[in-house]
């Protein structure tokens, strides 16, 4: 992990903020604070840790509940004294219940995102009812198949002039490609990243 060399004295009570941030859907989660020791913990075991400024300790966001947020990537601003955690949540970030301390749904603004997320639940979590998990079940080469279907389903509408069809089959494509990277233990991220690196070249 990055070292960073955070400035906790700019504070009276050398304490930083630290915006949790979840590392698909970029909503902001929660905001707490760090001393030193916690910022020390958070690094050595990859879940964060916060000092509670009421209870007067350091507290694991987690350790009475089980939801802890394991830490994927930090960020520090220009000055050193606040931090940015981009992390995994394992379950309800707030004490409500609730998937945010902001009381919102811990969903994606980008809803291919969101979409994907669904896939990898009907993945881990087969239902009988869903056509997504049949595809899963039935194994790489069906689905593969179906990607290829649903291309030659969208060569064909982009040769008429029906734009409603087209539009369909490209969604019906869309779809049918997310499940094809999640077969494939790959995600969105991923083709991003390879398009983001062809593009500095």
């Amino acid at each position: 992990m990055t070292s960073f060399n955070i400035d906790f004295s700019k504070s009276p009570d050398k304490l930083v903020p630290v915006i949790i941030q979840d590392e698909h859907t970029s909503q902001v989660l929660m905001l707490g604070y760090m001393n030193a020791e916690a910022w020390k913990k958070t690094q050595e075991e990859k879940r964060v840790t916060f000092y509670s400024r009421s209870k007067k300790r350091l507290w694991t966001k987690g350790e009475e509940s089980g939801n802890f947020l394991d830490v994927k990537e930090i960020k520090s601003d220009c000055d050193n004294d606040t931090l940015l955690i981009r992390v995994k949540p394992v379950g309800p970030v707030c004490h409500t219940g609730a998937d945010t301390c902001f009381q919102e749904k811990n969903i994606s603004l980008d809803f291919l995102h969101t979409l994907e997320r669904v896939i990898q639940d009907r993945k881990q979590t087969p239902s009988d009812k869903s056509y997504t998990s049949s595809l899963f079940a039935k194994g790489i080469n069906k689905i593969a198949q179906k990607v290829g279907e649903e291309a030659v389903e969208l060569v064909i509408e982009a040769k008429d002039q029906d734009m409603n069809l087209f539009k369909n089959e490209a969604a019906d494509l869309m779809y049918h490609y997310l499940i094809l990277l999640a077969a494939k233990d790959c995600c969105l991220d991923d083709i991003v990243r390879v398009l983001e690196e062809r593009h500095k070249k």
